[in-house]
């Protein structure tokens, strides 16, 4: 269809100049008004695609770490490294580490833009890597009784904490030191 080509190109330009921006100036400054000059649009056409800027800094954040899923190879300690190395690449090598605390301190007091959040960014990110969980106790690999939120949580957390406190650096070390500590309460 034409038209549906079109609309792909606008939502790539929008995204592509708020990240720009986000690059740039941070957070605080982004504007619906900014990012419109940018993508040499009018504000109209980002409203009718987004209902406010942190809406659309959730999209460019979805697009900032990337939706690959968590490769299920069959060998699960590889499988998390790869997954959490590409999250602390993400958060280090872009603007995310200083996005997502102003985008944290948002969701708290908005629910639409929190459902929003955790379906485009949380949640496609977190089945992935169940799905490679489950293959791994279908495999015997880990205990079929392991709290798999939980593990969700904690393989992450160490991860997400640095990059919302910024009192540490974001490492592959740190990636391999998170998913090694999981997989040694899990691990049958």
């Amino acid at each position: 269809m034409p038209g549906r080509a079109r609309e792909d190109r606008i939502d790539i330009a929008i995204l592509a100049a708020a990240r720009e921006l986000l690059d740039e100036n941070g957070y605080a400054e982004l504007s619906i008004g900014g990012v419109a000059a940018r993508a040499g649009l009018h504000r109209p056409a980002i409203y009718r695609r987004w209902p406010s800027k942190r809406h659309l800094v959730v999209d460019v954040v979805a697009d900032l770490l990337g939706l690959q899923p968590t490769p299920d190879t069959g060998d699960l300690r590889a499988d998390l490294t790869v997954a959490m190395r590409n999250l602390v690449a993400a958060l280090r090598d872009t603007s995310l580490s200083r996005v997502l605390p102003a985008l944290v301190a948002d969701l708290a007091n908005d629910q639409d833009l929190r459902a929003h959040f955790l379906a485009t960014v949380f949640e496609p990110r977190r089945h992935s890597t169940a799905i490679a969980l489950r293959s791994a106790i279908r495999r015997g690999e880990i205990d079929p009784n392991t709290d798999l939120d939980f593990v969700l949580d904690a393989v992450v957390s160490p991860i997400y904490y640095r990059a919302l406190f910024g009192h540490l650096p974001l490492t592959d070390h740190l990636a391999d030191q998170s998913v090694d500590a999981v997989l040694r309460a899990i691990v049958r």
